[in-house]
């Protein structure tokens, strides 16, 4: 039975996303012009909102929706840094980890179908150190988010190694985007265009890359001693 339970959260989860629609009205242009609203439901309510913002994020992740970027900016706008960085942190970690235990259930082989050719280019990298592998794949998105969610599951990798490499490997890309949204009130105010892509500067990417590598220095290290 403790199979089948992620699948059935997600079920769950994707009938009320069904019947609700509520992604739809995830848009810069909603978050503007309700965005008093919004902060005075966070005052109002300090610990409901903090809730709904992390079941909303784990649905989305769950489910592989798009809009992750956005509502981690939502969060920096209303919540602030590093609290946001944390919320967004620990409830895509458990987004993907529902995502990940259902494609060990019998739907894993609908869930194999949908990943596509794309398994075979990543199953060296997952047999030669899952664990770095999986870091580096988080920091560096070769891959989209969701397949990253799904391919480990299709390669024994545990699930105790699943989470934390999850959990670290999307910090550093969690944090500019909450940073991002910490400024946007600035932004609205000065009546300047935002765009998720006009996040990640030159700077952050170098970063981001650089942090990715030396995610992979255990496999270099294993390697070199195999030579040897």
């Amino acid at each position: 039975m403790k199979k089948w339970v992620p699948l059935i959260i997600i079920v769950i989860l994707m009938v009320i996303a069904y019947f609700s629609g509520a992604t739809k009205y995830l848009t810069f242009a909603n978050i503007k012009e309700n965005r008093e609203v919004i902060l005075s439901y966070v005052d109002q309510y300090p610990i409901l909102i903090p809730l709904a913002f992390i079941m909303t994020y784990i649905f989305m992740t769950a489910l592989s929706l798009p809009g992750g970027a956005l509502l981690s900016i939502l969060g920096g706008f209303i919540f602030g840094v590093p609290l946001s960085t944390v919320y967004v942190a620990i409830s895509a970690t458990i987004g993907a980890t529902l995502i990940f235990l259902a494609a060990r259930t019998a739907v894993g082989g609908l869930l194999k179908k949908k990943a596509g050719p794309f398994l075979s280019k990543m199953e060296v990298g997952f047999h030669k150190n899952a664990a770095s592998y999986l870091l580096f794949l988080r920091l560096i998105p070769l891959f989209p988010f969701w397949l990253v969610n799904l391919a480990p599951a299709f390669f024994n990798v545990r699930t105790r190694t699943y989470i934390w490499t999850t959990f670290v490997g999307i910090i550093p890309g969690t944090y500019v985007f909450t940073q991002a949204g910490y400024g946007l009130g600035a932004i609205f105010e000065s009546g300047k265009e935002f765009s998720v892509e006009g996040v990640f500067n030159t700077e952050i990417k170098i970063a981001l890359v650089v942090l990715a590598l030396f995610a992979l220095i255990p496999i270099f290290v294993k390697k070199l001693r195999r030579d040897r």
